[in-house]
């Protein structure tokens, strides 16, 4: 073992003076006890000396009396040691003359080979020797025993032997050729780098710290790979790193170092005492403050890189962390080569895994790791790897050699370790995090649920950003991450040692891996643990704020993200834009986007930008499900039912309603609906992908099994429930509907600009201008329509205005049924007006194709193809009828022909369209002209009971359109068969049909009889409005009879039955054929005798 052993490698000149013995003074110190004082060295040192006696003094020496006198104090000139520590000492542009620096020399060159040094250390250190066993085994007399303890100094705890090698060791290190064996193992490398000459008195004494700097500048750059780097040789590199080992604890023994920072360290570190390494510490701390002179800065950092070299150069980490690196076998790893097992980044790596994995580290040692780790975070320029990439490539947008420093540096458990992150988010952590302890990992965790908050400010969220990026490629290093779910990883992902790189798996691999089986089912094999599932949601849901945070997403997407999202910029736009192209995307890209969207449709949380915008609304209406550990679509489902609260505000609504549209593109985006119906999916829709495509196939298969009334059912029960909430959610927005959409985007844009989507609002925009879409949207509405009219509550405009009405009139009422409820309760006091216009709305929608009205489709099946199948076959598929059948079913109505359903079906029309004339749409239509013009005033009645109906019959002699004429007949037709279609002559003849005609049955023409028999009758008193309607309605039948005559005999024979004089019609018809037949039986019997009497001729 020759670290420094010897100490006395160099012989002494010839012209050297001849060492003195001075035994006297030797034995004088060996036979006393107590403390070692600075005189009993002296005194040896005095042994020493160039002249014989025990009194000799440097002092008196002429070589060096001036420069004694300019530079010590007087008060050291009488303790050798004293002189000789401040003539070395002085300051850097102090000379001293070369006779005095090279008797200084050879004082040194004595002091380290005088055997009576040897003899004192064995008196003052006997029981340090006694307990190293290495030093107790040395031989004597060779001057061994010197450089082994000062080898083993830091082991050394005895005062006085302690203080007495710490001298020696400062005389030592003044001087590169004073160390064993370093001349002789660096000397070719000393040439070689320039560093100096190894000649006595060549140099200057200042200068042989400069020799071992050198040589260690030589060393970082070899480390670092620099362009033209000498390769030191292996003996010199052990050589330098074991001096700078051995200068770990007193920065006086760095002689550069010493000489760059002396100024330096009264500034920043004049109250820290030397010792430990602790002034190296307090330098380092302050490397960066702009006060900080150049050549200390740059002295320091090779001294870091040394440390990063080899940990044992810093003292305090070596010495702090000693019994926990052999606890947990840190430096036997076999598998290794030696040179790393010495390695910073290896200790730290090696003890951060103990830590994440609950095992005991001291204290002092964890301290001692975060300093290095912090220091590490500070300067780029202490990892060799990455200032190799930059100088060589630039820094990629990920480096493997920049994840390696994070990994040893692990500011995942601790964020103070980033300065530049401690510093930009100081005001963060006091305002959102200040219930969480200083240090905590939950800090980190906490700035990540901040992020894009009003609470986060720019450059903390630059710098969280910079840091996640690379905890998201390796799960060790969230701490709290890595504890919860090692065992997971270890039997589900088959993860082993701490210290495995990820050479044999690409950046988030086994992040993926966890989160791939956190929302397993039980079915569906191995899960998680309940821990560990919670940690990997609270990643998940941090890690959906920015595609670089995913690893798998951003390198399987890199090339769609700058071709479809360059422009997408804001928080949470690259995985919308993703999610917009999904079918645009290349086949690896899609997959990841699909598998994460997919993700979300379960633990909608995953989207934390979207539940931040609708915290409101969660709180108000959402709190149940959303306080649920584990989402399965439920949060999802409630924002959208709740979509139109008034605590929505706009970004939730557009997030919400993003979410539903991405949904559309694949029904595994909807995981309720997947879940409920993937195997009817698979059974009865097959090759079907697109969510909506789904939702049509399934629900024609339950609407036909419905129709046929099947008893079994294909579509299972539990998927039949969850299809009846996707149709309602498609409901609400055309966009929800890509098919329509797509079919009326130009109407949109010509008729609906400026009408906002979302609560069904556009669809009752084309609705409304029906008349102007083109034929493609026309079918389509129309189709959308009659499944809207079939099953009402997929009618969301409807279902939202009327929503209390519906509470109110319609609470107990099959949902299939919920028009018909509303329309019988249009006309109540209590109805809403808005309601009642809604419902009306619908009236005029039903009315103008039977298709349209199931009930009456359902009541009319077999009279609409008996009597209006002419009708039909002009017909075209998804094209309103303009209630052509309607108005041919009316006119059999008054011919009292139609089924006993479809006659009470077609009053309530009659009836109803004889209160609002908008209902009837041929009259609409055919009268378009006349109605503004002879009506005006009474369409603009707010209330319309019947006066448009009434106006057109008063002016019949003044209608000009032979369409609208026909049409007013056929009203003034329809009235003769029920009271109840004319609603002027019933309101005006209400009290006289109680009296006179109450137990008579309402339809086919009775109460109209009744009234015209009393009117006849002199002895029944009538109302004078009844008598009057009456009157004037005589006179328009008598009108309409010679204006439009009977069309055949069966038109004849209807107005008959259908006419109030029908009795007396025909009792006198009776009366001409009886008269006919008694003719027919004279003019029979003279016809008979006459063809006789022929006969008898």
């Amino acid at each position: 073992m020759c670290s420094l052993r010897g100490l006395f490698m160099l012989e002494l000149p010839n012209n050297a003076h001849q060492l003195s013995q001075a035994s006297d003074n030797a034995d004088a110190l060996r036979n006393q006890g107590g403390p070692l004082q600075e005189g009993k060295l002296a005194a040896v040192a005095g042994a020493s000396s160039p002249r014989r006696g025990s009194g000799w003094k440097l002092a008196e020496e002429e070589a060096c009396r001036e420069d004694l006198a300019r530079l010590c104090p007087k008060h050291s000139w009488n303790n050798n040691l004293a002189v000789l520590e401040c003539l070395q000492d002085r300051k850097e542009e102090t000379e001293i003359a070369s006779d005095c620096n090279h008797l200084l020399w050879n004082y040194k060159l004595n002091l380290t080979t005088d055997p009576k040094f040897e003899s004192v250390a064995v008196e003052v250190c006997k029981s340090t020797i006694t307990e190293i066993k290495e030093c107790a085994a040395e031989e004597r007399g060779k001057g061994y025993l010197m450089s082994c303890l000062v080898d083993h100094r830091i082991n050394i705890t005895e005062y006085q032997c302690n203080q007495y090698i710490t001298k020696m060791a400062t005389i030592v290190f003044s001087d590169y050729r004073l160390i064993c064996g370093f001349m002789d193992k660096c000397k070719d490398d000393i040439n070689a780098l320039h560093c100096g000459s190894i000649n006595t008195g060549e140099k200057d004494v200042h200068s042989q710290g400069e020799v071992i700097a050198c040589l260690e500048k030589g060393l970082v750059s070899e480390a670092e790979d620099q362009a033209g780097h000498y390769v030191i040789k292996d003996d010199c590199k052990k050589a330098i790193m074991r001096v700078a080992e051995l200068s770990s604890d007193d920065f006086h023994l760095d002689r550069h170092l010493f000489f760059a920072c002396r100024d330096d360290r009264e500034r920043f570190c004049e109250n820290t005492p030397a010792g430990e390494g602790r002034v190296y510490k307090c330098l380092f701390n302050h490397k960066f403050e702009e006060s900080m002179s150049g050549k200390c800065r740059e002295a320091l950092s090779t001294r870091q890189k040394l440390i990063v070299q080899d940990y044992k150069v810093s003292y305090s980490l070596a010495k702090a962390c000693k019994q926990d690196l052999r606890k947990y076998r840190c430096n036997v790893d076999t598998t290794l080569p030696r040179g790393r097992e010495a390695k910073l980044s290896y200790l730290l790596l090696c003890l951060e895994s103990a830590v994440h994995r609950g095992r005991s580290v001291s204290g002092e040692c964890q301290g001692e790791m975060l300093d290095y780790r912090r220091m590490l975070m500070e300067d780029y320029s202490l990892s060799p790897e990455i200032v190799c990439l930059l100088i060589t490539d630039g820094c990629a947008m990920f480096c493997p050699q920049l994840q390696t420093l994070i990994q040893e540096t692990d500011p995942g458990a601790d964020y103070r370790i980033d300065r530049a992150l401690n510093e930009a988010c100081e005001s963060v952590i006091q305002t959102a995090c200040k219930h969480i302890r200083n240090g905590d990992p939950m800090i980190l965790s906490c700035l990540m649920e901040h992020l894009y908050t009003d609470k986060m400010v720019e450059d903390c969220e630059h710098r969280l950003l910079e840091l996640q990026y690379f905890i998201s490629r390796d799960w060790k290093l969230d701490p709290i991450l890595y504890r919860k779910c090692q065992n997971d990883a270890a039997r589900i992902c088959h993860t082993h040692g701490w210290n495995e790189t990820s050479e044999f798996m690409p950046p988030g691999a086994v992040f993926s891996c966890l989160y791939r089986h956190a929302y397993r089912t039980e079915e569906q094999g191995r899960r998680l643990s309940r821990d560990c599932k919670t940690e990997v949601q609270r990643i998940l849901h941090q890690r959906a704020l920015d595609v670089k945070l995913d690893p798998d997403l951003q390198r399987r997407c890199m090339t769609d993200l700058g071709k479809w999202c360059s422009e997408k910029t804001e928080p949470g736009q690259e995985l919308e834009c993703l999610q917009d192209h999904l079918e645009d995307l290349g086949s690896d890209c899609r997959d990841v986007v699909g598998n994460l969207t997919e993700l979300e449709s379960e633990d909608i949380q995953i989207e934390a930008l979207l539940i931040r915008a609708c915290e409101p609304v969660i709180q108000s209406h959402c709190h149940e499900v959303a306080d649920n550990q584990i989402d399965t679509g439920d949060l999802m489902e409630c924002l959208v039912l709740n979509k139109h609260q008034k605590e929505m505000n706009e970004k939730c609504i557009v997030g919400v309603t993003h979410f539903q549209l991405i949904q559309m593109k694949d029904f595994r985006f909807s995981y309720k609906f997947k879940m409920a119906c993937k195997e009817d999916v698979l059974k009865l829709c097959p090759n079907i992908k697109k969510k909506v495509d789904v939702v049509i196939c399934l629900s024609t298969m339950v609407r036909n099994d419905t129709l046929q009334e099947v008893k079994d059912q294909r579509v299972s029960m539990k998927c039949r429930r969850q299809l009846r909430v996707e149709e309602l959610e498609m409901s609400e927005d055309i966009r929800l509907d890509p098919e329509l959409y797509d079919s009326c985007r130009q109407d949109i844009k010509d008729h609906c600009q400026n009408v906002a989507f979302g609560n069904a609002q556009v669809i009752e925009c084309l609705k409304d201008n029906k008349k102007h879409l083109n034929q493609r949207c026309h079918q389509k509405l129309f189709k959308l329509q009659e499944t809207e009219m079939m099953d009402p509550e997929l009618d969301f405009q409807l279902m939202r205005v009327c929503k209390q009405m519906i509470r109110r009139f319609c609470s107990e009422s099959d949902p299939k049924n919920m028009l018909l409820c509303l329309k019988q309760n249009k006309n109540s006091e209590l109805m809403d007006p808005k309601c009642k216009q809604m419902i009306t709305k619908r009236q005029i929608t039903q009315n103008t194709d039977y298709r349209l009205n199931p009930v009456l489709r359902k009541a009319c099946k077999a009279d609409i193809p008996k009597f209006c199948q002419q009708v039909l076959s002009k017909a075209r598929d998804d094209t309103e009828l303009e209630g052509q059948v309607i108005s041919c079913l009316k006119l059999k109505y008054a011919d009292q022909r139609l089924s006993p359903d479809c006659e009470d079906q077609i009053r309530v029309i009659l009836q109803e369209s004889a209160l609002d004339y908008r209902l009837d749409p041929q009259l609409q239509l055919q009268c378009s002209e006349e109605i503004p013009r002879l009506c005006a005033e009474e369409v603009a009645a707010q209330e319309q009971t019947g006066q448009v109906e009434e106006c057109l019959k008063v002016n019949l002699l003044k209608l000009k359109h032979e369409g609208c004429k026909k049409e007013v007949l056929n009203i003034l037709k329809e009235s003769k068969a029920d009271i109840f279609v004319d609603p002027v002559l019933h309101t005006a003849c209400a009290l006289d049909i109680k009296h006179q005609c109450a137990a008579i049955p309402p339809g086919r023409g009775r109460q109209m009889s009744c009234l015209m028999e009393a009117l006849q009758d002199k002895r029944v008193r009538l109302q004078p409005e009844c008598k009057k309607r009456l009157q004037d309605r005589i006179d328009m039948w008598s009108y309409a009879a010679k204006v439009a005559p009977a069309e055949g005999f069966s038109d004849l024979a209807g107005q008959v039955l259908s006419s109030p004089a029908k009795n007396y019609i025909l009792s006198m018809m009776s009366m001409c054929v009886v008269l006919l037949f008694l003719m027919g039986l004279l003019c029979g019997r003279i016809t008979k005798r006459v063809t006789q009497e022929l006969k008898d001729r």
